[in-house]
């Protein structure tokens, strides 16, 4: 369907990657993988014509369809949710005002006989081929199926575009992708904005609507479950796998195994050459055999081994001080702004240990509790924080809260205490930051990188009630692991903002239920919580088919 036929990209005369090649068929379900650098968001920019590659070509049919949804969306805002939703199908609309015109001058003009006559029959019959082979749809009620799939409540539809956040705004863009059904949907980090229950439907839609996907995602859970191939660039080459992405893990693995065998049976060998080399080099008895082995070291081509993994790095936070038994305790706890409740009579204890997740559509009130918790606003009811409770905060502003006058290094160095100051070029390698970059000042760096770095700073205070609220938006998969790990291994009390259903496996033993103004405690891990909220979809979709 799709083709890249030797495609190459240079800056500044460094080759990002080299001569790749390969294709895109119907039914692709693509997981583009590689490390942060690699080329990825520049080859889905190549792909989508946004950007021209160095060399090489990328050839599509005439007719196709490329949608492709960045990371960081410019948008106007001249309209409501629903007319610029509805902007999909603009090309349909404009083909049947365009053909309402030349219809009208065929009615009208009587020069029959004449060329121009002849042209508007020509478009209007061509017009008419394409514009009756669309399926016929009822184009408001797709757009109002999408809108509120993505998260989106009717009473959003009339509201201006420029009410809503930027993650917002980028779901309504994602909308209006879906809703013209491409023949190929690239997607970068489609899921950072989107709640649970949204990223479940956008999974499903991909699944059973979409022709062809590539996409960059860290959320592992929704990468597996979607795709059906595995594309990884590394050293400006990629590896192309019939795979998803788990099972991709461990061929790579294999692969990577497999490359540091020749490379050492390859050191082995050039280093018995180099040795007869030194050893006759001035005999004259040997001089054929010695000119003869430095031709072949000449013609040897050295094997390379593709970027370690330093996912294996053990990050641990500091012991936890002890605090009391309940870290937090709310009792009829109630929030309004102004006329608008966002929740009302919650009620909830948590323990000391306890992990817990925080989970439901945007807007339901979880980040305003964690707000509450952390006393930035006033509210109805009791809220308590236990005795002796040390809470460490990630807001998903906290980025914006670092000293931009210091280095990478120094914002870490000011806080590590004991073993772990040896270590911080290790840490901030692990997130991310290698090589000259930790001596970057933070003012420089971009907010992905922030957010890393006020991530890494919170990790090495000691506290024993620590709060995350959504901490994952800008970490790759290997850095999610990493943290994954040491939230595990943490012995204080957590609370877990997130709709990273991965990132909560394994992670958070009981789940509070932010919607429809309250909030449900549910005593069971993401999974099990995951799979009876299917179950009541399915009942209340039965109900509304009924009435």
């Amino acid at each position: 369907m799709i083709s890249v036929d030797a495609v190459g990209v240079e800056f500044s005369g460094t080759s990002l990657f080299n001569n790749i090649t390969f294709n895109i068929n119907e039914n692709d379900r693509i997981a583009l993988m590689g490390k942060n650098g690699a080329g990825k968001s520049t080859l889905l920019k190549i792909l989508a014509g946004v950007n021209k590659p160095t060399y090489g070509k990328v050839s599509a049919p005439k007719d196709a369809v490329i949608a492709y949804l960045p990371q960081h969306l410019l948008t106007e805002d001249k309209c409501t949710v629903f007319e610029e939703a509805s902007k999909a199908f603009s090309k349909v609309h404009d083909m049947k005002t365009r053909m309402d015109e030349l219809n009208h001058q065929l009615e009208t003009r009587t020069d029959y006989e004449s060329d121009d006559y002849s042209k508007i029959i020509e478009e209007v019959s061509e017009l008419s081929e394409k514009y009756y082979s669309i399926e016929e749809i009822n184009y408001d009620a797709e757009i109002e199926k999408t809108l509120m799939g993505l998260g989106f409540l009717r009473s959003d539809f009339t509201r201006p575009t420029s009410e809503f956040s930027g993650g917002w705004r980028m779901r309504i863009e994602l909308a209006k992708i879906l809703l013209q059904t491409p023949d190929l949907i690239l997607l970068d980090e489609p899921t950072n904005h989107l709640d649970i229950e949204s990223v479940q439907w956008l999974e499903e839609f991909l699944q059973n609507n979409a022709k062809a996907v590539m996409v960059i995602s860290h959320d592992k859970a929704f990468v597996d479950n979607l795709t059906n191939r595995t594309i990884e660039i590394t050293r400006g080459r990629i590896y192309d796998y019939k795979t998803n992405y788990t099972h991709y893990l461990q061929l790579r693995k294999e692969r990577r195994e497999q490359q540091q065998k020749q490379f050492d049976d390859q050191a082995k060998q050039i280093a018995e050459i180099q040795a007869f080399i030194e050893r006759f080099k001035g005999t004259y008895s040997k001089t054929l055999q010695v000119q003869s082995r430095v031709k072949m070291l000449e013609k040897i081509e050295i094997v390379e081994v593709d970027e370690v993994d330093t996912s294996a790095l053990n990050l641990k936070f500091p012991p936890a001080p002890r605090s009391g038994n309940y870290p937090v305790i709310a009792e009829d706890l109630s929030k309004n702004y102004g006329e608008h409740t966002v929740f009302k009579d919650v009620t909830l204890t948590i323990a000391r240990g306890e992990k817990v997740a925080f989970v439901g559509k945007n807007g339901e009130g979880k980040s305003t509790l964690v707000k509450a918790i952390m006393g930035e606003i006033d509210f109805n009811g009791r809220l308590q924080v236990g005795h002796n409770s040390m809470i460490g905060y990630f807001a998903q502003n906290q980025a914006s809260l670092l000293d931009g006058e210091i280095t990478v290094f120094d914002t870490i160095d000011q806080i590590a205490q004991g073993e772990i100051r040896t270590k911080i070029k290790d840490i901030l390698g692990a997130f991310l930051f290698g090589g000259d970059q930790i001596e970057k000042k933070v003012k420089v760096l971009s907010g992905g990188e922030r957010t890393r770095l006020a991530m890494i700073k919170l990790l090495l205070q000691p506290v024993n009630l620590l709060i995350l609220d959504e901490p994952t938006n800008h970490l790759d998969i290997k850095t999610k692991d990493i943290l994954k790990d040491a939230l595990k291994a943490f012995d204080g009390t957590l609370i877990l903002v997130s709709h990273d259903r991965d990132f909560l496996d394994g992670l958070a033993t009981k789940v509070f239920e932010f919607g429809n103004k309250r909030v449900k405690e549910h005593f069971e891990d993401i999974n099990g919580f995951l799979r009876n909220k299917k179950m009541e979809n399915l009942k209340e979709i039965e109900r509304s088919v009924k009435a």
